[in-house]
């Protein structure tokens, strides 16, 4: 049976056997222009010949210090089978806007499709509602498909693109940001 506990601390080799990457059969081709009097951005979701495979790989000093300070604002939860962690949501709330930043969403590869995440997502949501928190803010990439399927399952919608989030190389052919939101 999964346990859903509020994180007090972190362990980075536990969050490298969750935070691992993705596999996506798609990705979501970003066209964009602006001029003078118009500004456009727009996300057609194209079938690629062999699905996309992403590697996560950031868990360095910095991030995992960063990570480690937002656990005292009581809104990073693991989901554990037993005392093993199966899935992790790393959230902090950002008051001047009353919004819940989420910083990683992840459950363990073996343990997906069994509605981990819908679990860490929903106790993420009460808290922030509890709290006075307006929205939830998640982000991934366009060719992470599979992830922008999984948030809208959990009532998120694209609400911004920004094709120079990661580099100055990320438009048209890199990675780009696709921010989703969940309003509470």
């Amino acid at each position: 049976m999964i346990a859903i506990k509020l994180l007090e601390k972190l362990d980075r080799n536990e969050l490298k056997q969750v935070i691992t990457g993705y596999t996506s059969p798609g990705k979501y081709v970003i066209t964009y222009s602006d001029s003078p009097t118009q500004t456009s951005f727009n996300l057609t979701f194209q079938m690629l010949d062999k699905p996309r495979v992403g590697h996560y790989d950031h868990l360095d000093d910095e991030t995992l210090a960063r990570y480690r300070d937002a656990l005292p604002h009581g809104f990073s939860f693991g989901a554990f089978d037993q005392d093993s962690l199966a899935g992790v949501l790393l959230a902090e709330p950002q008051a001047w806007n009353k919004s819940l930043w989420v910083w990683e969403f992840h459950v363990g590869e073996a343990m997906r499709g069994r509605g981990i995440g819908r679990q860490l997502m929903e106790t993420a949501v009460q808290k922030a509602r509890e709290a006075g928190l307006r929205t939830i803010v998640c982000e991934t990439q366009n060719t992470n498909a599979t992830a922008v399927n999984v948030y809208r399952r959990l009532g998120f919608a694209v609400e911004a693109i920004d094709i120079s989030y990661y580099s100055n190389d990320d438009y048209p052919d890199g990675d780009v940001a696709v921010f989703m939101k969940r309003r509470l």
